[in-house]
């Protein structure tokens, strides 16, 4: 597939050697990462959002019949001990458990918790991989966490991994010190999505991936797709009917309002097109993480869909917005709410990618 002077030889590596799982039409699939799972105190970033994830999943993927995928950084063992962890929530342990009943349940590992391969008697033992093959008919969606693109934070890991719990643990922490990760650092995170948009297009995959903590549909982050959205607006407006002008201009002052919102918190840096193409090809999905202040984010496969979606308490969070038309969605008995932020037929989806890479 590769030539010798391929740049990417671990991806190629997980391509070649991943489990695979075939899909069909009816197949639902679940796929959460980063949710850096602690031991249950002030430093643990789980904590906030726990309530949530156990909800969500409880009381609608699994009544859904969805299968799970937890893609990488599920347990933040920089910071804690696996038996703090797994004492603290073993009932969220137990619920992921469950996804393996009605469908299949499976886990890759991060740069986080990737210690868990040396960990014979962890409780996800049976269902831990690196990576995850699924065949949509003759295409492949390759699903893993993402450090495997930095050559040298995976060469280097052993070593480096010391380094970086002796550093949290004992300087980090004592002097709170916090966010000490490559999610916080736009320009080597940029680099990761970057080496994994190329691999992908090159091997003409989709790769689904973690480790960011940057939600990307299509790889588009939320800001490109924001002023994507409103350039194809403005192109559609000189030949849209008198009655269609009106909605059409209070949907570019909304997305204008939504993008304004963005940059203002920060949000700037993300697969801009003008570092890859003029035409982004949509070879790269993440699911962002579950640690998010307000809520959290994940990728669903639902009958041949493949949709972004966001869950978060009604009371915290300000209106999302979705150019879909779609409509928050309440957990029935909860609080808790989810929206459709994006979506696409797979069909679509490798057709387009095809047709660009």
């Amino acid at each position: 597939m590769f030539n010798n002077n391929d740049k990417h030889p671990h991806l190629e590596r997980l391509l070649k050697k991943s489990r695979s799982i075939d899909l069909d039409g009816s197949s639902r699939i679940l796929i959460l990462s980063d949710l850096h799972m602690g031991n249950g105190g002030r430093r643990d970033e789980f904590r906030h959002n726990a309530p949530l994830v156990e909800n969500v999943m409880k009381r609608y993927y699994l009544p859904e019949n969805y299968s799970l995928i937890l893609n990488g950084d599920i347990e933040e063992l920089f910071k804690f001990s696996l038996d703090t962890i797994v004492a603290q929530w073993r009932h969220i342990y137990e619920l992921f458990l469950q996804f393996n009943e009605k469908g299949f349940f499976f886990r890759t590992f991060g740069n986080h918790d990737a210690s868990l391969l040396d960990e014979k008697g962890y409780i996800l033992a049976p269902f831990l991989l690196e990576s995850l093959k699924l065949f949509y008919r003759t295409e492949s969606i390759l699903v893993f966490h993402g450090h495997q693109a930095s050559v040298f934070l995976w060469e280097t890991y052993p070593v480096v991994s010391r380094l970086i719990v002796w550093f949290l643990r004992y300087v980090a922490k004592p002097f709170g010190i916090r966010n000490f990760s490559i999610a916080y650092n736009s320009r080597r995170r940029f680099a990761i999505e970057k080496s994994i948009y190329d691999f992908s297009n090159r091997a003409k995959i989709v790769s689904v991936i973690g480790h960011t903590h940057r939600p990307l549909f299509e790889s588009l982050s939320k800001v490109d797709y924001l002023n994507y959205r409103i350039e194809e607006l403005c192109r559609a407006f000189p030949a849209a009917e008198k009655q269609n002008r009106d909605k059409i201009r209070d949907k570019i002052s909304a997305l204008k309002e939504e993008l304004d919102a963005c940059y203002k918190q920060g949000k700037k840096i993300g697969l801009r097109s003008g570092v890859y193409n003029t035409l982004t090809i949509p070879s790269v999905f993440n699911s962002g993480c579950a640690i998010g202040k307000r809520g959290i984010t994940a990728l669903e496969i639902d009958h041949e869909k493949i949709r972004l979606v966001y869950w978060y308490n009604g009371k915290q969070s300000r209106k999302y917005l979705s150019d879909r038309d779609s409509r928050p969605m309440r957990l029935d008995g909860t609080g808790y709410y989810r929206i459709i932020l994006n979506e696409d037929h797979l069909d679509y989806v490798f057709s387009r990618l095809h047709l660009l890479a």
